[in-house]
């Protein structure tokens, strides 16, 4: 799908769960933001757990990329798609690494 077929299926969710999907887009490969973060960001700073259901139901992985979504407190939290907290990990690993080669950077 493209960005812009993404986009146009979006209109058929809720404006709190597309506000979520697109705030969730706008983190960089190999980087990762907080359930939190989200929520302040689309207006709603009390609203983490929510935006962890609208992120767990996610049905346009990987292009709204929910695995570079965390706890607070850095560890993972969830992961609905298949393989669950190990393959989010792995995504997160595989992006960090494929950035840092990218811009020819090491990271301590």
């Amino acid at each position: 799908m493209t960005k812009k077929q993404i986009l146009l299926a979006m209109k058929a969710y809720t404006p709190f769960r597309r506000a979520v999907w697109l705030a969730c887009m706008k983190i960089p490969a190999g980087q990762t933001r907080s359930y939190k973060w989200i929520a302040a960001r689309i207006g709603r700073p009390g609203a983490a757990r929510a935006v962890g259901t609208a992120l767990g139901d996610n049905p346009f992985a990987p292009a709204v990329p929910c695995h570079r979504v965390i706890r607070s407190d850095g560890s993972p939290g969830g992961f609905s798609a298949p393989g669950g907290l190990k393959a989010k990990l792995a995504l997160i690993k595989k992006e960090s690494v494929s950035r840092t080669r990218k811009h020819g950077k090491r990271r301590a």
